[in-house]
């Protein structure tokens, strides 16, 4: 029974990027949103490549982000994301994991519209919390008010993640409950849940 239920989540993982014809999923949120997390699992679900954009930009600066933002400032970084996306988005199926601030640049919203699909992953504020206090890495909450600086952030874009193709909402849960979750907002977003 668990190989014929296996064998239909790979039949119906296969239909979602046949579906989206070598777009790519891009996944949008603030930071702590989930993104790195669902996205590798999404990846790993629907059997193609997990990028994480921020990797990609340490990795072509050969600096971390928090050395790119205190060196050079928020702009550069801003300006290397949005070419780094870019490429990325020209690389076919994969999952492409974008940093917080990436969606608000209207060439990469472009883009990204242009040439793949968006997922916002929306969560609420206390789950953001909970989840960036665990690492200490992100240079916009080097702030004496993490709090206020998340619920400016959230003021700030929430409006314009909601301009993303598909949402769905990041909640403590699973992974995995996210994940399908995604893969079924994606069904909807591509026509192939009418047709199951």
């Amino acid at each position: 029974m668990a190989d014929t239920k296996t064998a239909g989540n790979k039949e119906r993982e296969a239909r979602v990027v046949a579906a989206l014809g070598g777009r790519p999923i891009v996944l949008v949120g603030l930071m702590g949103a989930g993104k790195t997390t669902i996205g590798r699992r999404l990846a790993k679900r629907l059997s193609i490549p997990f990028r994480d954009a921020d990797h990609e930009i340490e990795a072509a600066a050969n600096m971390t982000i928090a050395e790119i933002f205190a060196q050079h400032g928020e702009a550069h970084f801003r300006d290397g994301e949005k070419r780094v996306i870019a490429r990325l988005l020209d690389e076919g199926d994969q999952v492409i994991a974008t940093g917080g601030g990436a969606w608000m640049n209207d060439e990469t919203r472009e883009l990204v519209a242009e040439r793949g699909v968006s997922v916002w992953l929306k969560a609420e504020f206390n789950v953001l919390m909970e989840r960036v206090r665990r690492r200490s890495h992100r240079p916009l909450l080097k702030d004496p008010d993490p709090e206020g600086v998340m619920r400016r952030l959230m003021d700030e874009r929430y409006p314009v993640y909601a301009t993303a193709d598909v949402m769905v909402i990041s909640k403590e849960a699973p992974h995995d409950r996210i994940v399908t979750s995604v893969i079924e907002a994606l069904e909807r977003h591509t026509g192939i849940a009418n047709k199951a």
